[in-house]
């Protein structure tokens, strides 16, 4: 484990961090663009991690910054294969994208529709293309719209069903688990648009999931992303964990506290257990 890394904070063309090993003679000439899902936030401590393994380690701030929708809305997919570009120009010969959640949905088409990356790793994953989480540009959030965008137009998209409300108590965390499943039922004519073609990404493939997820099914999701790709004859590696929630701790970081507005499902435990058994293949793909 390397002890010493070089850090910067980027200023642009996005709102970001980079961290990397301060000897070239420990680098690995990997790197990795790390993005976070709807909370939005700069995954410092995570990048920090991938630079003490010789990895350089990117993340930014992809919505809600200076000239981008402050929600995931009609967000173009274009600001991670610029992203990755400069993992490039900054001398990574091999490129990875790791996102959690709707990182993880990003990182999936990105790799789809470009050739932007040699690996992508996908946590809690989604296996379809979702309706905005925020307002756009315009600040609304209705009426839906998709998250993404490519080359200009807005990618089909699976709608929320706005007749589900939590089962939970008034002022508790909430899962939303339900509304994603309720909205995939209501829309099912709508999904094989929306599904993320995961079968055209040529990039190595790894994905990790809890099958304890209270936010969204994600293992339900991480397994038709399997089964598609190998219906297609490519390879890829699933890691799951039955009690393991929608957060993935690698070994070395620190577990967030529960959140005050959202249950993410599974124990603090199994969300590090799940991360531990994730971690080998996670490094093995990104270098």
């Amino acid at each position: 484990m390397i002890t010493k890394i070089d850090e910067c904070e980027l200023t642009g063309p996005w709102e970001g961090f980079l961290a990397e090993a301060a000897s070239s003679a420990d680098s690995s000439g990997a790197g990795v663009l790390v993005l976070s899902g709807s909370s939005g936030r700069v995954e410092r401590e995570r990048c920090r991690l991938f630079a003490r393994a010789g990895v350089t380690a990117m993340s930014i701030r992809w919505f809600g910054g200076p000239g981008q929708p402050p929600g995931i809305c009609e967000l173009p997919l274009e600001t991670f294969v610029a992203a990755a570009e400069l993992l490039r120009e900054r001398g990574a010969g091999r490129v990875s994208v790791l996102g959690l959640s709707k990182g993880a949905e990003a990182a999936l088409l990105v790799s789809a529709l470009s050739d932007c990356a040699d690996a992508v790793i996908a946590l809690a994953p989604s296996s379809a293309i979702w309706a905005n989480v925020g307002p756009g540009t315009d600040g609304r959030n209705r009426p839906f719209r998709s998250s993404w965008t490519w080359r200009g137009r807005p990618l089909p998209f699976v709608p929320y069903d706005d007749s589900w409300t939590p089962a939970e108590p008034e002022g508790t965390p909430v899962a939303l688990l339900g509304s994603y499943e309720r909205s995939l039922a209501t829309h099912a004519d709508l999904v094989p648009a929306a599904a993320i073609p995961v079968e055209r990404i040529s990039a190595d493939l790894v994905l990790i999931a809890g099958g304890a997820d209270r936010m969204w099914p994600s293992l339900r999701f991480a397994r038709e992303l399997e089964a598609r790709r190998l219906a297609a004859g490519r390879d890829v590696v699933l890691v799951t964990r039955d009690d393991a929630g929608h957060r993935v701790v690698f070994p070395g970081e620190v577990a967030p506290p529960p959140s005050i507005h959202f249950d993410h499902g599974g124990t603090s435990e199994a969300d590090a257990a799940l991360g531990a058994a994730a971690w080998p293949y996670v490094l093995a793909a990104v270098r």
